[in-house]
């Protein structure tokens, strides 16, 4: 249950009218004189996120205007949770603005995600306004993606003190039980023995063992779908250190798990006809007498040999073992999020995830989802010339790039040598983190990509 949408209208459920710019005009000319004027005196304008409170004459609110650039835009009303007072509120439109299914679902996300506050340290604050459930609006779909949404903000921003690879497993284990799917994770020395070197290189400086996580749901029958997540819980970058300002935010370096986690909540609990498989490698990187070293030669799963060009490029050593175990079993489809690169967000910054695919169709589907679900990405090329970047004199490849250009290129270059022509696959390259305020978006972990996927792939494979 979301705790800011409601069922029934409490007596003194206050209405709340979305207005945009051009329908105005209309609904003042069909007001009392007091309230036209009112809110000319207010300068409202319907102006996308201005509100204007219109007073009852006994101390209290007879309604609230809400200013939106449509109705169907997801953040439109997504302040509102937090800017109005608390209490309960219900859509009243304007005639001819009446939202239909597909915007009154919209609007009740756009609260949802807007009542999100991450409370595990501070002291309780003032309480979010409720929103009584627009008619029409589609429940089941907007408790996925708020609840999903709500999962990978609480990783990303819980600090890497309560959150290592041993309490990031765990909330995969809870996942699973809450679901009933299988689970199984391989941890420390185990990973070796069990043919993951890379992400046993990566995690071995730490006191906090690494690990691989593998969920598994769904009947065995229906088509494979497989997601990995990167999961460095902590990226000092090992001993090509990071400056202190590039380690503040490095709590979100598990940002990618935590969208594998989101993406699997909403497939599972929508019941999709798929066979659902979650890898996750868990790791911190960090210093020790046992860290791995640049220019040291890592095996791998798939048995390329890779030659250490920069310890601060760990992620996509551990995604590589990942990847090479989900092509083994030649799923329909693997996506992969990561918070990989600098590059990318320096190409197309905090808010546009890097799209790269090896599959022209599902790379359009993808960009289609992303369009339609307000949840942008970009696509950025494959480019084939850029490999011969990743050439190593002592080892089948580099794991940077020996030049300062297109690193986020050359990163998922880097990953594609790991799956099979064959196996359609996508790579995100996620910021996981809103670095300034917006309505619904609170400063802090974010959801990037998520809903494009789910959206995908329940477009692709139907409900159950």
């Amino acid at each position: 249950m979301l705790p800011t949408l409601i069922d029934t209208a409490a007596a003194d459920t206050v209405p709340l009218t979305p207005l945009t710019k051009a329908a105005l005009s209309g609904w003042l000319e069909a007001q009392p004189p007091a309230v036209a004027g009112w809110v000319k005196a207010l300068n409202f304008s319907g102006e996308a996120g201005a509100t204007a409170l219109l007073p009852d004459g006994e101390g209290g609110i007879a309604r609230v205007l809400a200013g939106v650039s449509a109705l169907d835009e997801l953040w439109g009303l997504a302040g509102l949770p937090a800017g109005l007072p608390p209490g309960s509120y219900r859509l009243d439109p304007a005639p001819g603005l009446e939202p239909d299914g597909r915007a009154a679902t919209r609007l009740a996300l756009g609260w949802a995600l807007g009542s999100y506050r991450f409370g595990r340290y501070k002291t309780s604050e003032k309480g979010f306004a409720a929103l009584v459930w627009p008619e029409g609006a589609d429940r089941a779909e907007v408790e996925r993606a708020a609840t999903a949404t709500w999962l990978v903000r609480d990783l990303v921003n819980t600090p890497a003190s309560d959150l290592g690879p041993e309490e990031l497993a765990e909330a995969a284990h809870a996942l699973a039980l809450e679901f009933g799917a299988a689970y199984e994770v391989t941890v420390g020395q185990e990973l070796l023995d069990r043919n993951y070197p890379a992400v046993h290189a990566v995690g071995r400086a730490s006191p906090r063992e690494p690990r691989l996580v593998d969920l598994r749901w769904g009947n065995p029958d229906h088509p494979k779908v497989t997601i990995v997540g990167k999961g460095v819980c902590f990226d000092t970058g090992g001993l090509d250190i990071k400056p202190s300002s590039g380690m503040l935010t490095m709590k979100k370096d598990m940002g990618g798990a935590a969208h594998a986690l989101g993406l699997a909540r909403m497939i599972m609990m929508a019941g999709l006809p798929v066979r659902l498989r979650v890898l996750v490698p868990a790791v911190e990187n960090v210093i020790s007498g046992n860290a791995f070293k640049p220019l040291d030669v890592l095996s791998t799963r798939k048995g390329l040999t890779v030659e250490v060009g920069n310890t601060d490029a760990e992620g996509r050593l551990i995604l590589c073992d990942a990847l090479a175990e989900a092509d083994s079993e030649k799923p329909a489809m693997i996506i992969d999020f990561a918070t990989l690169t600098g590059a990318a967000r320096v190409a197309l910054g905090p808010e546009l995830p890097a799209l790269f695919c090896n599959d022209e169709a599902l790379a359009a589907e993808l960009l289609i989802a992303a369009d339609a679900e307000n949840d942008p990405m970009w696509r950025l090329p494959l480019w084939a010339p850029y490999r011969k970047w990743l050439d190593s004199k002592v080892a089948d490849m580099n794991n940077v790039s020996s030049g300062a250009f297109a690193g986020a290129i050359t990163a998922g270059l880097f990953l594609q040598e790991f799956v099979s022509k064959d196996t359609p696959w996508a790579h995100l390259d996620v910021f996981a983190w809103n670095p300034s305020a917006k309505p619904g978006r609170p400063e802090g972990g974010e959801a990037l990509g998520l809903r494009a996927a789910y959206a995908l792939i329940a477009k692709r494979y139907g409900a159950a």
